[in-house]
Parts: C-alpha cells; sequence; structure tokens
C-alpha cells in the first residue's frame, strides 16, 4: 500500500505493508531515530509524534493512518535553524534530561501541550506528561522545564 504524508514539514510517500507500524517506518525507513520503541504497548511514551499536533504512541499507530496527515518527530522540531527549540533548552537548562531516552517523547508532549495552552499550571503539565515515562530525573525537573519553556515561548511572542 501506498501512502502519503506530511513528515517534519516535508512531503513524503512510502509503500508499506498492512502491518508497518508508524514507528517502523520512522526508524527503519525514513531513519528518525529520535523517536524510540519503550515498551511496545503504548505505555512509556518514548515513542510519542505528533499527529495532526496531537501526542500518539507511535508504536500503536498503523502508518497506513499517516496517509494524508502532518506528523512532527523530534528532528522536526526546529530544523531550519539547527539551534536548539527553546522547549530542548529548558530540559537541559533545568537538568530535565539525564539517559535522554524519554526526552524527544516528553519534549513532543510538551510541544503540544504549549501550541494549546501556552501558560499551563503544574498540574496541567503533570496532566499532559502523564503519558510519558521517566526512569531517571524524577519529575520535577521535568515539570520546572516546561513550565521554563511556557515562559520562554511568551516572551518571545
Amino acid at each position: 500500500m501506498e501512502i502519503n504524508f506530511i513528515c517534519n514539514g516535508r512531503e513524503r510517500q512510502a509503500v508499506i505493508g498492512g502491518d508497518t507500524r508508524a514507528l517502523d517506518l520512522l526508524r527503519e525507513d525514513l531513519n528518525l531515530t529520535g523517536t524510540k520503541e519503550g515498551c511496545g504497548k503504548g505505555e512509556c511514551g518514548a515513542c510519542t509524534i505528533l499527529l495532526d499536533g496531537e501526542p500518539v504512541s507511535s508504536c500503536l499507530l498503523p502508518a497506513a493512518k499517516l496517509d494524508g496527515r502532518k506528523i512532527l518527530t523530534i528532528e522536526g522540531l526546529n530544523p531550519e535553524s539547527g539551534k536548539l527549540h527553546p522547549i530542548q533548552q529548558a530540559f537541559l537548562d533545568t537538568g530535565a534530561v539525564q539517559c535522554g531516552f524519554c526526552t524527544p517523547g516528553m519534549i513532543l508532549s510538551t510541544k503540544a501541550l504549549l501550541d494549546k495552552n501556552p501558560a499551563p499550571s503544574t498540574a496541567e503539565v503533570e496532566i499532559a506528561l502523564s503519558g510519558n515515562i521517566c526512569r531517571c530525573t524524577g519529575y520535577g525537573k521535568i515539570v520546572q522545564a516546561v513550565l521554563l519553556a511556557s515562559e520562554r515561548l511568551q516572551v518571545k511572542s
């Protein structure tokens, strides 16, 4: 089956099997390895991508569902400048990154939240990130990073 979609701002097409997961298409065919497979069950958030602006677990998403849609992976967050996106910088500045395995999913979930709610409360951040598991930093620094990114993005606009 052939699918056409926009990935990180670029039109793409792919020939896939009926059982191909979006995660596998991204990692194996498009070489977008920032999207990680953690649990393979949609429970950890390591494979989070944005599908039409909404965070989804790409390990559960059939690649066929990408047809006609827009997806964003961590590689597409700030492709033109070559600089870190303010969300990425906030994660670094607060020490919210250790092993980095969960970071792409956390950052994309943060982007989806801040796109809808530029000034979330701590509770709203915790709810938005509830589908993402971190085994290293503890969540305090991650929540702090999201709130810092929120402040910085509001100043920019």
